[in-house]
């Protein structure tokens, strides 16, 4: 099966991803740039994944546009994000990026990777500092809250070459 996977990658996590699935697939990677100028009708599947902040996965209305002309496609996003992936919000909120039609027509996946501060624009690392000093300044935390507390407050990496494995197997899959 021959596959697209284009990728949109802030810091580093989701091109890794989108490298990984490559390997495993023989997919050909392709950085989101490049994506609106590659002729997408030669392949069987079409991979997008994405860095998502808030619940939401960046640049997804592009790939969202296109799924008119990709009807006789396999279709995958994989959104990539800070929280580990037994966050139950997670569940909640991937398919807030998505029309109940939409939902119907991609598999999505989500893959956590973590928080590289050096990579950030100034903007998202000013933004995220704050809020990890709110987290950490908030009264009567729960649990939950002062695990994120401690977590967002440096760079980690949560990523790792398993959560590829249910979208190797969807896409080998006939």
């Amino acid at each position: 099966m021959k596959t697209a996977i284009i990728y949109v990658s802030q810091t580093g996590f989701t091109k890794q991803y989108a490298e990984w699935l490559s390997e495993e697939t023989g997919g050909e990677c392709i950085p989101f740039a490049e994506a609106e100028k590659t002729d997408l009708s030669g392949y069987d599947a079409i991979v997008f994944g994405s860095w998502c902040h808030a619940g939401m996965i960046r640049k997804l209305g592009w790939f969202k546009g296109n799924l008119s002309q990709w009807k006789d496609k396999k279709k995958v996003v994989f959104a990539v994000g800070a929280s580990p992936a037994e966050n139950p919000e997670i569940a909640e909120a991937l398919p807030k990026n998505f029309t109940e039609e939409e939902w119907e027509q991609v598999s999505v996946f989500y893959c956590p990777g973590g928080l590289r501060y050096e990579k950030m624009k100034l903007s998202s690392k000013v933004m995220m500092k704050m809020f990890a000093k709110m987290m950490e300044g908030k009264k009567d935390k729960t649990e939950d809250e002062k695990i994120m507390a401690e977590m967002i407050g440096k760079s980690y990496d949560i990523s790792d070459r398993k959560y590829i494995e249910p979208m190797v197997e969807y896409l080998k899959a006939e």
